[in-house]
């Protein structure tokens, strides 16, 4: 059997297990171990999988992805989304459309201490939702912009999907989150003009004057205080050299924890329900890391991403256009995968292509600006139909708004993003600005 015809059988193995509803991490293991036995045999894939298993596990980096978990289940249940729905909904509140920017803030600030597309979404709806619906807003606005404020969850540090690819390409985690600041700070000023201008364009779908605006009061100032603290002491103490960014997880997780706390909504439930999601969250992580690496391990057996590597850059195409055919499949990938399931299988494939060509920049500052731009790309895949896994979450909550009004609602949010991603596609300085500060 040829290696492409083999490549194609372990693909369509995983895709009829997704179709059959199968969870990715399952599909991903069972076709891997599917291709690695007729390649290898069993007992060479038991041997692979022993060790394996341990060697991902045991690494000290992927400590920080529960810890920042954590951190985001402690801003939730301590009453802290709350807080910053409140004071953004204050500032933003005097201008037309001024609640639907003020969750695009809430996400951004959210997103500070989540690193969770999805979670992000899901706990700023849970706010700010039934407020916009009682000024006036539409279903199509409403949950259009809550769908894209998630998405900031992962754009603005600290982001699950940038620690994973850290630790799959062997980058630093705190360049990375250097580089994903501006871009993140750009994704959110870009969404807030794309409401300004669709509430405009489109009429109906914001009140004209909102005299029942929130007023900026100490009740409301006090709230983000802890936001503020917190997010300076994470990566202030990152960036200052005082702890490394899985001891930051830890200090933001337990820093987080004292303000829930201190706000006295934290209860013994509450605290429990932290936990057991967070280890929910991260078995189902680490349970996707194991599918992508039998899957990658039975794809490197057949020499067909090494081949494909050599073969595209036999072709002599500019650096700029593979790229650009990459995010594309990545959007494509986003119709039927999670973030986390791209970025584990894609990654070991084009990874090694993107560093063999030549983007006029040091092979460091390559690999950062590249992790960039699938960040940015995964966002995108988070919103495009036909799935968009958080319109799903955000309409799923919304039970009056029919779906296709919701994908109606995303897209001047999609059109921002293609907007901003060719912006960091041409300039990557943009992403790189901060990194040279960071030593």
């Amino acid at each position: 059997m040829s290696a492409i015809a083999l490549t194609l059988i372990i693909f369509g193995i995983m895709l009829v297990a997704m179709a059959l509803r199968v969870p990715i991490a399952i599909a991903m293991f069972v076709a891997g171990t599917a291709g690695y036995i007729m390649q290898a045999g069993l007992d060479p894939y038991f041997s692979f999988l022993n060790s394996q298993a341990f060697a991902r596990f045991a690494s000290y980096d992927l400590s920080v992805i529960p810890l920042f978990i954590l951190m985001g289940h402690f801003a939730t249940q301590g009453g802290i989304s709350r807080a910053l729905f409140q004071f953004a909904a204050a500032v933003m509140g005097r201008f037309r459309g001024g609640l639907a920017m003020a969750a695009v803030l809430a996400c951004a600030a959210f997103g500070a201490i989540c690193g969770s597309s999805v979670a992000t979404a899901a706990t700023i709806t849970g706010v700010a939702l039934p407020e916009m619906k009682r000024h006036g807003y539409s279903g199509r606005l409403s949950t259009g912009t809550l769908a894209a404020g998630g998405t900031l969850g992962i754009l603005i540090p600290p982001s699950v999907p940038l620690v994973i690819y850290a630790i799959l390409t062997e980058q630093n985690i705190a360049k990375l989150f250097a580089a994903a600041m501006v871009p993140g700070v750009i994704a959110m000023l870009g969404y807030m003009i794309a409401i300004a201008i669709y509430v405009r364009v489109v009429p109906g779908q914001a009140p004209e004057v909102d005299d029942d605006r929130p007023e900026i009061t100490m009740a409301s100032l006090s709230g983000i205080v802890p936001i503020a603290l917190i997010f300076l002491l994470v990566f202030g103490g990152i960036y200052g050299g005082l702890f490394t960014p899985t001891e930051g997880a830890a200090v933001g997780a337990a820093s987080t924890f004292v303000a829930a706390v201190m706000k006295r909504e934290i209860t013994w439930q509450k605290f429990k329900v932290c936990f057991y999601a967070t280890a929910e969250s991260s078995a189902m992580i680490f349970l996707i890391f194991i599918g992508a690496d039998v899957m990658n391990a039975s794809l490197t057996l057949t020499q067909v991403p090494a081949q494909l590597a050599t073969v595209i850059n036999s072709w002599g195409l500019a650096p700029l256009v593979i790229v650009t055919a990459i995010m594309l499949l990545y959007v494509v990938l986003g119709a039927v995968m999670d973030e986390l399931s791209m970025i584990l299988l894609t990654i070991p494939i084009f990874f090694p292509m993107i560093m063999g060509l030549d983007f006029g920049m040091s092979k460091e500052y390559t690999a950062i600006w590249f992790g960039i731009m699938v960040l940015m790309t995964v966002g995108f895949g988070m919103l495009a139909p036909p799935v968009g896994l958080n319109v799903y979450v955000v309409n799923g909550m919304a039970k009056d708004v029919p779906m296709s009004e919701s994908y109606k609602g995303v897209m001047p949010f999609l059109i921002s993003d293609t907007l901003r991603t060719i912006l960091l596609l041409l300039f990557p300085s943009i992403s790189l600005f901060l990194v040279k500060y960071v030593s």
